[in-house]
């Protein structure tokens, strides 16, 4: 999944980050380097899930940070609460984890994004500002072990006429243009430029597919997309 960088006139606002951290030095560390990034505001952090999910219910934050290696509760089961006290809150799994099945399981229980913790500070913030408006983000270093996970079938493309396909969810030619860049990792405001749409189109489109394709969000979206071969990467 790839990463575009956002034109920061676009970003009408500061991006509210909470970060959930069980080591000091890293939590101070993030804090002051994302703190001088323009448009982006750490406004809380926490050393445990327990506090973490408190922080997140009280502040409602745009994205936070979630590290995986938390005591107590764990960053994967802390991701999987986050929904149900902040809807609208994105978070990004920070972490040194890089085996696949952590990756899977931090898509599975509901984050958009995943990124080691040796990531650039301001590839980070791209990632930050792109997630929060609604696109996801896997990091390069561990994409690849993820999509070992997928088979496919050989040379599969958008099928948009009979197969399997089909008996699951009928795509318009829109939708499956849409899917690609959704897979892709593009916000709904880089999708509307893509194809030279509105933004309201953008967002209908993806509803639309979020609906077809029998998932929640458009991490969900993307996975299932790549697992089943409906889209080639």
């Amino acid at each position: 999944m790839s990463l575009q960088t956002m034109d920061k006139n676009s970003q009408t606002r500061d991006v509210r980050v909470i970060i959930v951290e069980d080591y000091k030095l890293t939590r101070v560390g993030l804090k002051y380097a994302l703190n001088e990034i323009e448009n982006i505001n750490v406004i809380a952090e926490a050393q445990s899930a327990e506090v973490g999910l408190e922080l997140i219910k009280k502040e409602q934050p745009d994205v936070v940070l979630m590290d995986l290696g938390l005591p107590g509760i764990n960053g994967l089961e802390a991701t999987a609460r986050v929904k149900s006290i902040s809807p609208d809150t994105k978070v990004i799994i920070l972490t040194s984890h890089d085996r696949e099945e952590e990756v899977i399981a931090s898509l599975g229980s509901g984050a958009s994004g995943y990124c080691l913790k040796d990531i650039d500070p301001n590839t980070l913030s791209n990632v930050i500002k792109n997630v929060a408006k609604g696109a996801c983000w896997i990091d390069p270093n561990v994409a690849h072990l993820a999509l070992k996970l997928f088979p496919k079938p050989e040379n599969t493309q958008i099928m948009n006429n009979g197969g399997n396909f089909d008996a699951k969810a009928k795509l318009t030619e829109r939708e499956s243009e849409v899917l690609k860049l959704l897979v892709q990792g593009k916000s709904n405001t880089q999708i509307a430029q893509e194809l030279i749409v509105s933004v309201h189109t953008a967002k209908a489109h993806v509803c639309s597919i979020l609906q077809k394709l029998c998932v929640d969000d458009r991490v969900q979206a993307a996975v299932k997309a790549i697992k089943e071969g409906i889209v080639s990467v």
